[in-house]
């Protein structure tokens, strides 16, 4: 929606119209279980876009985006009447793709949690390449003392 406060404030009260009106006006048998999500309008305020979800199979899709397309005049109508704009916008029905991505996302997430299991599986028997401790330790001596402790100094005391 565009930047100003009149075009979100009328894409709002248009959502609101629409989804009443497909609620308790709209007697098509071809409409099933539709849901406004959003509202897009120009900047101009003369051509709304409509994003709707329908819940079901591709048939009931097909179905309610035709009870849609047939009821957009008396839609059009209602919300010129409840909105008391001058020109009352065109209304583009535009089926909403989010839920579908968002089940995309939530397949690619857990098909990387399955990827880190494995890898945390294979992680826990793995065994090291080289020594398990790669890094140099100082000698140890009889008496516990390392020999980069042995003070330099007693090496060179005459005697």
């Amino acid at each position: 929606m565009s930047g100003n406060s009149r075009a979100t404030r009328l894409g709002d009260r248009i959502k609101e119209i629409v989804a009443t009106m497909l609620e308790r006006r709209i007697k098509d048998p071809r409409l099933g279980f539709v849901t406004v999500t959003d509202v897009e309008l120009t900047g101009d305020l003369q051509h709304a876009t409509v994003f709707y979800t329908v819940l079901g199979d591709a048939e009931e899709l097909a179905s309610s985006t035709a009870a849609l397309e047939s009821a957009k005049g008396l839609l059009r109508s209602e919300v010129g009447k409840q909105t008391g704009v001058k020109h009352t916008p065109t209304l583009t029905f535009q089926l909403d793709a989010t839920p579908q991505n968002a089940a995309h996302v939530e397949e690619a997430l857990r098909e990387a949690a399955a990827r880190d299991a494995e890898v945390a599986a294979l992680a826990a028997t793995a065994t090291y390449a080289g020594e398990a401790d790669p890094y140099r330790r100082p000698a140890v001596d009889d008496a516990g003392d390392s020999a980069d402790d042995a003070d330099p100094a007693e090496d060179e005391r005459p005697s």
